[in-house]
């Protein structure tokens, strides 16, 4: 899934405005301005589309992280790149303080059918037996499914 369809999900389900998107972006790109980023808002057909890269995607989900949570006592190991689904599911989740039962319950929400070891698979290291690879389709759904969760003033 492109960085910049996770980035429209995330500030529609957080109802952010430009001005609260750029404090986000901050700390990892202090210089980033709102032409910038509207051109990462923009959609695939727009002539100022301008494709995200993964290191500013994750970025802006650890920044996302922080504000959420709180500055961690710890230092956050780096993130491996390319950035897949998996790491962006893994990084909302924490984001976002769920456990199973509510990554359950949310794909759910959207009619989107998980086991808990499909579940599980997902947030293995990539190198693991049972490992299994966060399709487009199952991110996207947790995504529609996470803004039922946080605005269900929109259904």
């Amino acid at each position: 899934m492109l960085n910049n369809d996770v980035l429209r999900s995330l500030r529609y389900t957080l109802n952010l405005n430009d001005n609260a998107l750029l404090e986000l972006f901050q700390t990892v790109e202090p210089d980033l301005d709102i032409a910038t980023l509207r051109s990462y808002l923009a959609s695939e057909e727009d002539e100022s589309f301008v494709r995200m890269d993964d290191e500013l995607m994750v970025g802006f989900l650890d920044s996302l992280i922080v504000s959420r949570r709180g500055p961690s006592p710890q230092p956050a190991p780096p993130t491996e790149l390319p950035l897949t689904n998996n790491t962006v599911l893994k990084k909302l989740r924490v984001a976002f303080t769920l456990q199973e039962a509510d990554l359950l319950a949310i794909l759910d929400s959207v009619a989107f059918t998980v086991t808990k070891p499909e579940l599980s698979a997902l947030f293995r290291k990539p190198d693991h037996k049972n490992y299994r690879l966060c399709g487009d389709q199952l991110l996207r759904q947790f995504l529609k499914g996470l803004t039922l969760r946080l605005r269900p003033e929109t259904n």
